[in-house]
């Protein structure tokens, strides 16, 4: 075998774009599209675009310093060894190099087409998962999805401030919900892939503090997620505050995670055959859960105050 055969094919454009987690991203962009959407006042239309390009490009450039950071661990796990890097599709340096470009481009052009503000809030999400999260948080402590959950609920507080300038009550509650929504929703998809956590040295809640405390927790941060959800109404609509539309789809939705959650918190698996199934209804549903209570704030704000 000549030395040519056994190097690497060069990465293409579909490696890089999985550095950028586009799943993950997908949930990001609805997020900070919503509340930029649902927030009082208006932008002009090309820069509303800017704005929710800046917040995707800077999720996608965080994603791949965790890819390029991350790349041993990805290696020794099962659902991650097939990522660019492990798989020996593209080279750690290059990766690092893509994250960086990205997180530094988008700040940049948000500080600039939209206000520094909100390039500000922008870049310290950028740190906070790339830095906080995947260099200090995860590989030190059980609670890294509950602190680094703050990473996650940047979007809607970006997204808002793009239209309005300043930080108020409302944008603050959006970043509530979805920093108290991480946890349950990750720890829902790590009690089915805690072996791989574990293999690789990684705390997550159910290896280090067992399967039981983990799903009392879940039960807790649902518990207390559903009357969070319902604050927005209390917020007045001048200020950006949701009504009766929002209000019952937040009931429903928030009713329904809680209700998954009882089932995860309260059971106790049959064995090493168990399929976990509540378990991954609970992940599923928490996707679903975001996704819809955030486009019921847009529709709230457009039906019921379209001129405010």
């Amino acid at each position: 075998m000549t030395q040519a055969a056994t190097l690497p094919l060069p990465a293409d454009w579909r490696d890089f774009y999985q550095l950028t987690k586009p799943r993950v991203m997908t949930l990001v962009i609805f997020t900070g599209l919503c509340a930029l959407l649902a927030a009082p006042g208006s932008i002009n239309p090309v820069l509303g675009f800017t704005a929710v390009l800046c917040i995707a490009v800077g999720a996608g450039g965080a994603a791949a310093l965790n890819h390029w950071w991350e790349a041993d661990i990805d290696a020794g796990m099962r659902r991650t060894q097939s990522r660019p890097i492990p798989s020996g599709r593209m080279e750690r340096t290059a990766a690092r190099d893509f994250g960086i470009g990205l997180s530094v481009g988008s700040v940049l052009v948000m500080g600039l087409a939209i206000g520094w503000l909100a390039a500000a809030l922008l870049a310290f999400s950028i740190v906070y998962y790339a830095v906080i999260y995947t260099i200090w948080l995860k590989p030190r402590t059980p609670q890294n999805i509950v602190i680094g959950g703050g990473a996650g609920a940047f979007p809607p507080l970006i997204g808002w401030v793009a239209v309005t300038g300043d930080v108020t009550l409302m944008p603050i509650v959006l970043f509530s919900i979805i920093f108290m929504w991480t946890p349950p929703h990750f720890w829902a998809l790590a009690l089915f892939v805690q072996t791989d956590y574990a293999k690789v040295g990684i705390p997550m809640m159910p290896v280090v503090a067992g399967e039981a405390s983990t799903r009392r927790q879940i039960l807790v941060y649902a518990a207390l997620l559903l009357p969070l959800s319902l604050v927005p109404c209390l917020i007045p609509f001048a200020q950006g505050g949701a009504g009766w539309i929002y209000g019952l789809a937040a009931s429903v939705l928030s009713g329904g995670f809680l209700l998954l959650s009882i089932r995860v918190g309260l059971r106790r698996p049959t064995g090493p055959d168990d399929t976990l199934k509540p378990e991954k209804q609970l992940f599923f549903w928490s996707i679903i859960y975001l996704f819809a209570l955030f486009a019921a704030l847009v529709a709230d704000r457009w039906i019921l105050a379209p001129g405010l």
